[in-house]
């Protein structure tokens, strides 16, 4: 008789997945773990991630029940790694005595070698070379499998979750909202003014500023739309954005609401949600959208396209302009999502 695949087997209490990377990367694993939690619905499910990530486990306390902040490692770029807390985080997570850890950052290169240190029973992840000869260097209780390199981000992570016996339960981002966002939002009053579906929200920033599209060229495509269709001009970012909304805002003729606060990611996507589009940069605000259902247009400049677009390619655009001058695409693509034939089909489908 074979034996069951890894997620089908018994006794599984206890999982851990090891994933600590931001905002975006975070949001394209959620098929993965609305999966995992299909697989197992009674198991305690506990994210590794970067400290942020509290709030990510809180939102999706659906498919989550507990979180531990992630130290760092000198090879990952996304936070300062703190070496002398290492050996407490690595004792603390093998005292917890996990039934299975999943290793669902990147390829395995330096993180299955973190996940094996978890001390879990069993464990599964991703890995560059072939499983026979990458199951060589770990444990045999450690299952790796080949490590996909083409298809978009989502499509990878739910494929693992499959892989290992998981039914999947859909490709769709997802990006809740609760009320205490709905309050934050009110409290900045940032929604004074603004009717829903009578504004669009350009967000012209990114965690790296050499990813952002000119705010002169932001400036541009908003005016445009502006005119055009009587739409107000929404600048959304975070506090540390500020600097980039003025600068579009300063390019602009047409007048816009600078909407570039430290409110929370929550906040934030409960103003995007009442928008008709969102124009932006390849950054995690694409995949908050991607979730939320809103028209989007995103323009690529450094990012591997068909790994980090939007999976639903009609409901949002991705425009590649490396050096920034091409706003008659980024415009056309706009329009195209403002017609009101796109946007009654696409009211359809989210029926």
């Amino acid at each position: 008789m074979n034996e069951p695949l890894l997620l089908q087997q018994e006794g599984l209490e206890s999982v851990v997945v090891f994933r600590a990377l931001q905002l975006g990367d975070m949001l394209c694993a959620v098929p993965a773990l609305r999966a995992l939690r299909g697989a197992l619905p009674h198991a305690r499910i506990t994210l590794v991630g970067l400290p942020w990530a509290v709030q990510f486990a809180d939102r999706f306390s659906r498919y989550i029940d507990d979180f531990v902040a992630f130290p760092g490692h000198p090879a990952f770029g996304e936070q300062p790694a703190e070496a002398n807390v290492l050996p407490a985080f690595y004792r603390q997570m093998r005292e917890r005595r996990f039934d299975l850890a999943l290793q669902l950052h990147g390829n395995g290169k330096i993180s299955n070698g973190i996940v094996s240190q978890f001390g879990a029973r069993q464990a599964a992840g991703y890995a560059l070379l072939d499983a026979s000869a990458a199951n060589d260097e770990f444990d045999p209780d450690f299952h790796l499998l080949p490590y996909p390199h083409i298809g978009a981000e989502p499509l990878r992570l739910l494929e693992f979750m499959t892989l290992l016996g998981a039914d999947p339960l859909g490709d769709q981002l997802e990006f809740p909202l609760y009320v205490e966002d709905w309050r934050e939002l009110q409290a900045a009053g940032l929604m004074k003014g603004l009717r829903p579906g009578e504004y669009i929200c350009v967000h012209p920033g990114a965690r790296f500023r050499d990813k952002c599209w000119p705010p002169q060229q932001f400036a541009a495509v908003a005016d445009q739309l502006a005119r055009e269709y009587g739409l107000t001009v929404v600048l959304t970012g975070s506090d540390k954005e500020r600097d980039l909304t003025a600068a579009v805002m300063h390019h602009m003729q047409m007048p816009a609401v600078d909407a570039a606060r430290p409110i929370s990611i929550g906040a934030m996507a409960a103003l995007m949600s009442r928008a008709r589009l969102l124009v932006c940069n390849d950054t995690g605000v694409s995949h908050i959208a991607a979730g939320l259902g809103l028209a989007s247009v995103v323009i690529f400049s450094k990012a591997e396209l068909s790994r980090w677009a939007p999976l639903d390619r009609q409901r949002h655009r991705c425009i590649w302009d490396p050096t920034g001058i091409q706003p008659g695409e980024v415009l056309a693509a706009a329009r195209l999502l403002l017609k009101p034939s796109f946007r009654q089909r696409a009211a359809s489908s989210m029926r």
